[in-house]
């Protein structure tokens, strides 16, 4: 299922019942359509006259781009309330997943039977929604190696970032050729864009059929 703000609004109420005794004063609520995150809890901070710091301005957000199961989608609401609780009654233990917030995740866990995690694993379909299908242009460098393995790595549309990763592989002494390709193509958008001296190893045939026929040099 997907995400909708009556259905987290309603959870929310419930579970603030249920596992927080209500403590929790509501707050904004959105669904997006973020592909970084499953759920968040933002907030901004301030510091107090003894240097330490608040948390206010709570808001939660849960992305509906990822079809989830019922449980997923609860175990993700719950998550961010836990972060949300921290930020309010025990502000030396945030940020992050603290002691503290593993502590209320396993004993929600053990109580109601949930399964919160520290991060969620998406499947390889999940991942698949989650991935921008929308046509960007990319410069991808075909990287062959001098031992044979044959690999690509999406370079920022920018002539020196291409040329800094073209000399810096070259200067490796592993790299035998480096051909480089301009596309379009939304395949591209699952790895990621920079000049890092990396090489991406996929699958030779199914990246042939991706890539244009003809190479940048």
């Amino acid at each position: 299922m997907k995400a909708d703000i009556a259905y987290v609004q309603e959870k929310f109420r419930e579970f603030n019942v249920k596992m927080f005794d209500g403590k929790l004063p509501e707050l904004p609520i959105s669904v997006t359509n973020a592909k970084s995150y499953l759920g968040v809890c933002l907030y901004r901070t301030r510091f107090k006259w003894n240097g330490k710091p608040e948390y206010y301005d709570f808001k939660l957000r849960i992305s509906r781009r990822i079809d989830l199961s019922q449980d997923e989608l609860d175990d993700t609401i719950i998550h961010e309330m836990i972060h949300y609780w921290i930020g309010l009654f025990s502000p030396a233990d945030m940020p992050g997943h603290s002691p503290l917030f593993r502590k209320m995740m396993a004993d929600i866990n053990q109580r109601f039977g949930r399964n919160i995690r520290v991060s969620h694993r998406l499947s390889a379909e999940q991942l698949e929604q989650a991935i921008d299908n929308r046509p960007k242009k990319h410069v991808v460098a075909r990287v062959v190696l001098k031992d044979g393995r044959t690999g690509i790595k999406v370079i920022p549309c920018m002539e020196r970032h291409i040329r800094r990763y073209r000399r810096g592989m070259m200067a490796s002494g592993i790299v035998s050729s480096i051909e480089f390709y301009q596309t379009t193509d939304p395949f591209f958008n699952r790895f990621p864009s920079s000049s890092a001296f990396k090489v991406y190893f996929v699958d030779l045939a199914e990246i042939s059929a991706h890539l244009p026929d003809k190479s940048e040099g």
